[in-house]
């Protein structure tokens, strides 16, 4: 009789990493991490669950992730929690609470991990994806501006990814201000023609309607005052210094005055690398300066810079280079070798990454599954074998096969 169980499945919006998506996810965690702690960023990782509070006084109430996206519930101790909609928040709430904002120093910490937002599923975009990140805190110099945009771009060129770099000052709070009111000035000209979610902006935060996507509400901000019009001195300087920097070192980058980001705590430097190579969702990396953001989750004011990488936006995109480690399959023909067998794997495990198939099997057989592991050495043992202290070999890369002494095969070379 057939079971009427429903089969379970995994929730809309939310992927197993396995296959090739888990060696790529890997490959890509490892790498990027080792660049990272190269430019003196050690690892932190915070909770997956958090105060929703801590995103609406971060990210703000004016975001999309904070109106609409974030995965929020009340637990069983009457506490407002959420899932953790982005990373940057969670890492600066450490900062604040480890009281490092009153000790001083600088601190440079990566992580890389899941983040959690409800919206319509589709290529490269969860509602359960994953970020690498950095952030950077107690340096107020452009040079950490830079600084950041090389370690990106440092990253992407590891994996063979292209990209544009798009840049952009949003100011701060001696320019901005001013900036403002000359946007709402000249949107409230056309205001009734723009989206429903742009006019809420108008009233909570007017830069967010440059970053809409609607196309009718771009055509009209064409003409919009640009933020890097209105930069006092301060910002001007720093933001003609940053682009001297990229110069020098041959970064090519396109001013794009309408590019805010899409949370509310950048101020000064904002930027994304885009790739044409992943249809409409085409930011694979982006970040900016936070110099308040410290102050807003009632910490010292504090200098800030970080960034994240979608990573499953990047995964398609990702060239693993030719590896140089070996990877070693090592079975029995028959049931006399098998201890044997298992006892070398033992040993060449120490050192090489090994894999024993425990049963005995034919010649064919264990290719087979050698080659389905992407084995890329085979190494059998059999009842002749063992009675000459002996063991096969055959390179799957090469076809070279040979039978050697099994002292040989057990040298680290």
């Amino acid at each position: 009789m057939q079971s009427s169980t429903k089969t379970i499945q995994s929730l809309r919006g939310m992927k197993d990493i396995v296959n090739e998506d888990s060696i790529l996810f890997t490959y890509f965690i490892e790498n990027a991490s080792k660049i990272a702690e190269k430019y003196g960023f050690s690892y932190i990782e915070t909770p997956l669950l958090e105060e929703t509070a801590l995103f609406k006084r971060s990210v703000g109430e004016s975001s999309d992730i904070v109106n609409k996206e974030m995965y929020q519930f009340i637990d069983k101790g009457e506490n407002d929690v959420c899932l953790r909609p982005e990373g940057t928040a969670g890492v600066v709430r450490h900062f604040v609470e480890k009281k490092l904002d009153r000790a001083g120093g600088i601190y440079r910490w990566f992580y890389y991990g899941a983040m959690f937002r409800y919206e319509r599923p589709q290529k490269g975009r969860l509602r359960e994806f994953h970020q690498f990140g950095c952030e950077v805190f107690g340096v107020n110099n452009v040079y950490e501006d830079a600084n950041i945009i090389m370690l990106i771009k440092e990253i992407l060129d590891f994996f063979g990814i292209g990209f544009t770099l798009k840049l952009n000052s949003l100011g701060c709070i001696e320019c901005m201000p001013k900036y403002k009111e000359n946007l709402i000035k000249h949107i409230s000209t056309f205001k009734d023609k723009l989206c429903d979610d742009c006019n809420k902006r108008l009233l909570t935060n007017p830069i967010r309607i440059l970053d809409c996507k609607v196309e009718s509400c771009q055509k009209l901000l064409i003409n919009s005052p640009k933020i890097t019009n209105s930069l006092c001195s301060s910002c001007n300087s720093d933001f003609e210094k940053l682009k001297e920097i990229l110069n020098f070192n041959n970064i090519s980058y396109e001013i794009d005055s309408n590019l805010v980001r899409g949370l509310d705590y950048y101020n000064k430097t904002a930027f994304e690398f885009i790739s044409n190579e992943i249809g409409s969702q085409s930011a694979i990396a982006g970040g900016g300066r936070y110099d308040r953001l410290v102050e807003f989750l009632g910490g010292k004011s504090t200098a800030g810079i970080g960034f994240a990488i979608g990573i499953e936006r990047l995964l398609e995109l990702v060239k693993i280079k030719k590896q140089k480690e070996d990877f070693i399959y090592i079975g029995s023909l028959d049931e006399s070798s098998q201890n044997k067998a298992f006892e070398i794997a033992i040993q060449k495990r120490k050192n090489t990454k090994t894999y024993i198939e425990y049963s005995s099997r034919s010649f064919g057989k264990h290719f087979s599954i050698a080659e389905k592991l992407n084995c890329n050495i085979v190494a059998l043992i059999g009842e002749n074998e063992l009675k000459n202290n002996t063991i096969f070999i055959k390179n799957l890369d090469t076809k070279e096969e040979k039978n050697i002494a099994l002292e040989e095969f057990l040298v680290e070379k």
